[in-house]
């Protein structure tokens, strides 16, 4: 025994010790403590009483020796600074369990957010942090901190070999605590500091540290929003939370600051939803948070973790559900991150054509391995049910679903069955709806998907992802692309804004019109609209008017409802000053309207999935750029005229076939004086006659203003 141990002194000082609970704590009647600079150290019982005084066995603060008695004892250590009393982490047992463990190893414990990383407990009624992190291949793994002066040696973890998983409990520290763990690699390499894969909270950019978090509630959380079913009014305002609104000084609002700005703001716009884009801890400010490392960790940016609960539950007195963006897809190589975590491709590939993603320099998950895709599926269980989130919108999943997404011949490899689909991905993406739908079944997830990959939003159980929604990027391409061309030659692309309606029920869509398309030199909304200052204006409200009789729920990212003129840029606000102009104004208020409507009207969104709730009534009027469609809710709602005319050329009599008799309320005008418009229109109501049209017994003769869409409802009595 003596000479084992005379062998481990020197590995347990050098840092390369793989066990220290066999070699530190208590052994019989020993104790051993490896405490570098200590001058001293002395056993004493929970009474203050001596047990004994260890010897120095090595120069760097390895100490040892025989003690009195039996049972909890501390250790008194003389410090060259001063005295401190403390427990001693290698007397105390394993903490994980083995249907933890078991859990962990077959990539299905879903609760991984309160089993690894650092968490503030109380055991043998001592306070402390427990510690735990995977890291399968590495030779020895230690917590460093502030509490013990970032030395590896001071805090080597236990191996819980069965799970890969290594852990330690670390008496009276506590929340607030940083912290990163220190790794040496199968090749007995030494890797840089880790910050903590499954930690809660984390330092604000560019430092990298992790931070022990306040206790999490006891109690999971439900979101409490707005319905998102396919048969309810949902309007979704995307924003991000760093350039939404500044201080004068420049600097960013906190998650108070936003819920007492942001959340009304939204409220008052009648949107149902707000999205954040990634809120999930990232070093780099410029990728938008789609370059997560910390899957965990609200940002610190707008301040601890218990701020940005209060945010979500100031959504939800509100009225307003909270949908988080949340990357699965890669994640960044910065070296404190997952990349190379335990000296060996733990959570990536191993092969570039597999794991490194060109486009982006990102490295991408490993699907294909169960403990990643518990990882990934824990991390968006912890949104949904730690902070009570309503929604996860999934990044770039195209990029996973297609083994040569952005890649040449000879850069990609195929899968089992030579295709170009990642097997893997469809399944991690299936099992992660089917354990949303289990474990936060008020929640919704939604693809942002840009190809023809069938049954994305169908459910699992038909041979679906089972995703929510899709975002209709086809849809948002076509309609965009249309309204940029000069209205003179919009009459040769009019299928552009038809087209959507022959998939429109393929799925259940989402129109987004996000943040990607207001950057990069892709100019802001109002701004790719041609015409004069007026004109450009004009057509935004009409497209506008558009997307929202158009079925699909809709996204509107922040600023287009000000029709801001700059591009997004994320180091500054919306361009809230330029309301003082009745113009901006005036999107503003339309949008707003129509969000009313949205929520008021069932026929604008009772059927968005079914083809029962639209029909076209003119589709086929090129030469006068116009459109007309009905939108149909269920038995006994009013059915919505939705009429357009994208010239900007007013169409007087314009006549279109309605399928009721009476009186047709002109519910909305985009070319209303209040909006910036001209003013013309049908003077707030239509009679319809007994004129036969597009298949109806009667119609009704319209103005169609210059640049402008209509809706109307027929009515009572």
């Amino acid at each position: 025994m003596v000479h084992d141990l005379n062998a481990a002194i020197p590995a347990i000082v050098e840092g390369r010790h793989g066990d220290p609970f066999a070699v530190l704590g208590p052994h019989g009647n020993e104790v051993r403590a490896f405490l570098p600079g200590a001058r001293g150290v002395e056993v004493i019982g929970t009474n203050g009483a001596s047990r004994g005084t260890l010897a120095r066995r090595h120069e760097a603060g390895f100490f040892a020796g025989d003690v009195s008695g039996s049972g909890a004892y501390r250790l008194r250590i003389d410090w060259p600074g001063g005295e401190q009393e403390t427990e001693d982490t290698y007397a105390f047992p394993p903490l994980l369990g083995p249907l933890d463990l078991h859990l962990i190893a077959e990539g299905r414990h879903r609760e991984l957010g309160r089993v690894l990383g650092a968490h503030a407990v109380t055991v043998q009624e001592i306070p402390g942090v427990r510690f735990a992190v995977w890291a399968p291949n590495a030779k020895r793994v230690s917590v460093v901190g502030d509490f013990n002066g970032w030395d590896g040696r001071r805090h080597p973890m236990r191996l819980r070999i069965e799970a890969g998983v290594w852990e330690v409990f670390i008496p009276r520290i506590g929340p607030g605590s940083r912290y990163k763990y220190e790794v040496v690699g199968p090749d007995g390499v030494t890797l840089p500091l880790k910050a903590d894969p499954c930690g809660g909270q984390a330092e604000l950019p560019p430092a990298t540290s992790s931070i022990v978090p306040e206790p999490a509630p006891p109690r999971y959380r439900e979101g409490h929003g707005p319905s998102h079913a396919p048969d309810a009014p949902i309007s979704v305002y995307e924003a991000h939370a760093g350039s939404w609104m500044r201080h004068e000084d420049g600097t960013r609002l906190t998650w108070d600051q936003l819920a007492d700005r942001m959340v009304p703001y939204v409220a008052g716009m009648g949107f149902t939803h707000i999205e954040l884009m990634p809120i999930t801890e990232h070093p780099f400010d410029g990728s938008w948070g789609y370059q997560p490392v910390g899957m965990f960790a609200p940002t610190s940016r707008f301040g601890p973790p218990e701020g940005f609960r209060r945010f979500v539950d100031r959504a939800h007195a509100a009225g307003i559900g909270v949908i988080l963006d949340w990357v699965p897809a890669h994640f960044p190589t910065d070296a404190h991150g997952l990349g190379q975590f335990d000296g060996t491709a733990l959570y990536e590939h191993a092969d570039p054509r597999e794991g490194f993603h060109k486009d982006w320099s990102t490295l991408i998950y490993n699907f294909g391995r169960h403990e990643v895709r518990g990882y990934l599926i824990a991390s968006a269980l912890h949104w949904l049910r730690e902070y009570g989130c309503d929604g996860l919108r999934v990044d770039a999943v195209a990029s996973m679903l297609y083994r040569d997404y952005s890649r040449n011949e000879g850069e990609w490899t195929p899968n089992v069955h030579g295709g170009r689909e990642n097997l893997e991905a469809v399944a991690f993406l299936k099992e992660l709806n089917e354990a949303v739908a289990e474990h936060a079944p008020w929640a919704t997830v939604i693809a942002e998907e840009s190809t023809s990959f069938p049954k994305v939003s169908a459910p699992v159980s038909e041979g679906g992802l089972g995703f929510g929604y899709k975002w209709n990027m086809g849809w948002m391409n076509d309609t965009l692309h249309y309204m940029q061309r000069d209205p003179v030659h919009r009459g040769f692309h009019h299928n552009a804004m038809t087209f959507g309606m022959v998939y429109a029920f393929s799925e259940r869509f989402l129109l987004p019109i996000s943040h990607d398309e207001v950057v990069h030199g892709k100019r802001s909304l109002v701004n790719k609209m041609p015409g004069d200052r007026w004109q450009r204006f004009a057509n935004l409200r009409a497209y506008l008017g558009f997307m929202w009789g158009h079925p699909g729920k809709k996204l509107l990212f922040m600023g287009n409802e000000v029709a801001q003129e700059r591009e997004w840029n994320h180091d500054a606000e919306v361009d809230w000053n330029a309301l003082g102009d009745p113009l901006h104004l005036g999107v503003q208020r339309l949008v707003r309207d129509m969000n009313r409507l949205l929520t008021g009207l069932p026929a604008l969104y009772r059927q968005d999935a079914m083809p029962e709730g639209f029909s076209w009534l003119v589709a086929d009027d090129s030469l006068n750029s116009a459109y007309a469609f009905l939108r149909q809710g269920g038995a006994g709602e009013q059915p919505v005229l939705v009429a357009c005319n994208f010239t900007p050329v007013p169409r007087h009599g314009y006549r279109i076939g309605v399928p009721r008799p009476g009186h047709w309320a002109e519910r909305l005008n985009s070319d209303a004086a209040e909006y910036g418009g001209s003013g013309q229109g049908n003077g707030g109501v239509v009679m319809a006659d007994a004129v036969p049209m597009h298949g109806h017994a009667q119609s009704v003769a319209l103005t169609l203003p210059p640049l402008a869409t209509l809706m109307l409802t027929p009515m009572e009595g």
